[in-house]
């Protein structure tokens, strides 16, 4: 029996076992379904998205995408978390998918055609808007991106589209609300002040057409309404920190920064669990300029919200601001420990990297993160500083331009794009981000300034001068507007005037030097070296530990011919701040001047251990080889330049002089001079060397067309004459040879090649 009862037993645990891997071959099977698995990965995403964690939402419906790329619901989800995550252009790349494979999609196309208006290109927005309205003539939402379409270069006809809307759904505030700020650029106000109500009468608790029509009472010039209405905003949603920003951003604008901070102080004690609103109060302090109460606010919140992101990240940037880079590190290290992909933390740790000077490391870092996080405009922005801080020009260009492409209302990457063209002497780009620092910020001075530099280049000074009264006006309390001016007033020979405007600088910063400086010009102009060793020595005994001030009182001792002073002023200059190089290279020069040779080349060579990336150090001390004959020294320092920065002309054009002299690699001497010739396009030395290189490749007419245009250049240079007296020679062309070749011993009588020349012209008379 007890055998049985086993036999039995055996017979159920079987059977249960069979029933068992059934059950699991089948779960199996359902795991090896891709209809299951992407089907699953999608309602995860659908989870994730719910709860507002998007980027765990973006993975999963990428997963779903991966397993079926025609998964028209997939690619429409991803592109709404790249929405919600402000990654525009990969929401675009996802929306465009969506109409792709679902053409009848509304939402898609209409989502993709606000990013279209958005980022400017209103003819394809309108397509997709029309697409919508064949499918569903009556759709108001489409009719209104439609009527947008229009709003940039045919207004009336905007109007009329937007009108339509209303009559589609009467009832739709968003359509009068549309209508309403049509209207207004328009100038039918009070068309638009009537919509504008309507919109909020018809949707009298949501605060967004409130916010509207206080927005539109700011442009109407009446305060107190546009108030009213932003308190009422508040008082609909008291517990939306938007509401609140937009309070405080009008008392800002206003001139009351004090009612702006009562107002986020009041935010961070009522909604003081929520994040965005108890950190509202240090941005406006970082926004402000207040660097110190921001420190002191992030620092608090950071004790009181350790595990809050946000405010970690905030407070590293201030501490970035402050210079504590240690104290940023730290931080930053703090958020990547929970973190490690956390982007914004990466581009801050990037940051500190570019402070420190470690280029590299940086660029080593934030290539990744562009990888990774390719919609990230700030690590763009980064990446760009750290290939500049390796003197790769053309990736920096490159990662800022892609900053503003990501970020079109950004300043930062146009700064850096116009300072970048100034150091190029790129007009082209110097205008394009003037232009795009104008638009972005109207009132402020950068943007035309950086206009007007590029106007001045092109020889437009009455656009120059309109462009920096434009800079005065909207910000009269900043030299650099009158500095400017100044600068064309002595361009124009009317150095009463520049002076006049060099003191209105030092009036509006009296820390200005180089306003000081256009002062000490003057006097100079005037003959007046005591007037100008005056200014700057009382400027010394306000800013005693001002490297550049010293720098001036060198210039100023050595034009006084007092060789002495100079170099103790200099050699000051360079103890109070190792990275003066001017310094350096004007000490340089005072103790070349003395006969101290070997003491200029060690004081370029200590200029170049504290800052090795400077080219213009290693062009100066090549150029001192050459004066010494040391002609291989000289080539080694002007390819340490070319390494650093591979397009530098000065560098490219001596080299390749010194190969063509020395009879090296002619192509590749051919090459550098070419980009000598591009970078110093209107200097005759870079004409005669790219004249020398065609005469060393045989190539004589081409060479004597450059020699001829250095010629007119600077008409007493003998060596330009030499050699184009020898290209003549080589064309057989002897009367001009002959001509050429007297010119340049009637120049210089002692000319290097003065014997050669003597014995072809006496060969010539036989």
């Amino acid at each position: 029996m007890a055998f049985a009862n086993s036999h039995r037993n055996l017979q159920k645990i079987t059977y249960t076992g069979i029933c068992l891997a059934i059950s699991l071959a089948a779960l199996a099977g359902c795991n090896r379904d891709p209809q299951v698995r992407k089907a699953k990965a999608f309602d995860r995403g659908n989870a994730y998205f719910k709860a507002g964690q998007y980027r765990e939402a973006a993975i999963e419906y990428a997963n779903a995408i991966q397993i079926d790329p025609r998964y028209t619901d997939a690619h429409f989800q991803l592109a709404q978390t790249f929405l919600k995550e402000s990654q525009f252009n990969s929401a675009y790349v996802e929306l465009q998918r969506t109409v792709d494979l679902a053409p009848d999609n509304k939402k898609a196309q209409l989502d993709l055609a606000a990013l279209l208006v958005a980022g400017g290109k209103p003819t394809d927005a309108r397509d997709h808007a029309e697409a919508v309205l064949k499918i569903d003539p009556q759709n108001a939402e489409a009719q209104v991106i439609l009527s947008s379409t229009y709003a940039a270069d045919d207004l009336p006809r905007a109007v009329a589209e937007a009108k339509k809307a209303v009559e589609m759904d009467p009832q739709r505030s968003d359509s009068y609300m549309a209508l309403a700020m049509l209207q207004e650029r328009n100038k039918e106000v009070a068309a638009a002040e009537q919509n504008f109500q309507k919109a909020i009468s018809l949707n009298p608790k949501s605060a967004g057409p409130v916010v509207a029509l206080g927005r539109f009472y700011v442009a109407q010039n009446r305060p107190l309404d546009a108030e009213h209405q932003f308190k009422t905003a508040m008082a609909l949603a008291p517990l939306d920190p938007t509401y609140v920003g937009t309070l405080a951003s009008f008392y800002v604008s206003q001139n009351k920064p004090e009612q702006a901070e009562q107002v986020l102080q009041k935010a961070k004690a009522d909604m003081s669990d929520n994040p965005a609103a108890y950190r509202m109060l240090g941005d406006f302090y970082l926004s402000r300029g207040q660097t110190d109460k921001a420190s002191a606010e992030f620092s608090s919140l950071y004790s009181e919200h350790p595990k809050d992101p946000a405010v970690a990240k905030a407070y590293a940037q201030v501490l970035i601001l402050q210079n504590k880079l240690d104290d940023a590190d730290k931080v930053t290290g703090s958020v990547l420990k929970s973190a490690p992909k956390d982007t914004d933390a990466l581009v801050l740790h990037g940051q500190i990297l570019n402070k420190e000077n470690k280029s590299q490391d940086a660029v080593n870092l934030l290539a990744g993160v562009v990888k990774d996080a390719p919609d990230s405009a700030m690590a763009h922005y980064q990446l760009g500083i750290a290939y500049a801080g390796l003197a790769n020009w053309g990736q920096a260009e490159a990662e800022w331009r892609a900053a503003g492409r990501l970020r079109p209302n950004t300043v930062e990457p146009q700064r850096a794009l116009a300072a970048l063209a100034e150091r190029q002497n790129n007009n082209d780009l110097l205008t394009d981000a003037s232009e795009a620092l104008i638009r972005i910020e109207p009132n402020a001075p950068d943007g035309y300034l950086f206009h007007a530099r590029a106007l001045f280049s092109k020889g437009d000074t009455a656009g120059a001068e309109k462009d920096i009264r434009k800079a005065i006006e909207v910000a009269p309390n900043n030299s650099a507007g009158y500095l400017l001016l100044a600068e064309l007033r002595t361009h124009q020979n009317k150095p009463d005037e520049a002076q006049k405007l060099y003191e209105q600088a030092l009036a509006a910063n009296p820390n200005d030097n180089t306003a000081l400086a256009g002062l000490v010009g003057a006097d100079l102009q005037r003959k007046d070296i005591a007037k100008a060793l005056s200014r700057v020595q009382a400027q010394i005994a306000r800013e005693p530990n001002n490297s550049g001030l010293y720098t001036l009182l060198g210039q100023l001792e050595l034009r006084n011919q007092d060789s002495a002073k100079s170099e103790a002023a200099l050699e000051k200059a360079i103890e109070l701040d190792k990275n003066n190089v001017n310094a350096f290279m004007l000490l340089a020069n005072v103790q070349v001047s003395k006969g101290s040779v070997p003491q200029a080349i060690e004081n370029y060579q200590k200029a170049l251990q504290a800052n090795p990336k400077d080219v213009r150090l290693y062009v100066s001390l090549g150029g001192l080889y050459e004066t010494q004959n040391q002609w291989q020294q000289a080539e080694d320092q002007y390819k340490k330049a070319l390494q650093i920065q591979p397009d530098y002309p000065v560098a490219a054009n001596n080299l390749a002089y010194l190969m063509l002299t020395h009879n090296e690699n002619p192509n590749v001497a051919f090459s550098l001079a070419q980009t000598a010739r591009k970078g110093l396009p209107n200097l005759p030395n870079s004409a005669d060397t790219l004249g020398y290189a065609y005469y060393n490749t045989g190539v004589y007419a081409a060479a004597a067309d450059l020699f001829k245009e250095a010629i007119k250049a600077d008409p007493k240079n003998a060596t330009y004459h030499y050699h184009l007296g020898m290209a003549f020679e080589k064309q057989a062309n002897y009367p001009e040879a002959k001509k050429q070749l007297e010119q340049t011993l009637a120049i210089n009588p002692n000319y290097s090649q003065a014997g050669e020349i003597r014995k072809m012209l006496a060969e010539s008379h036989n």
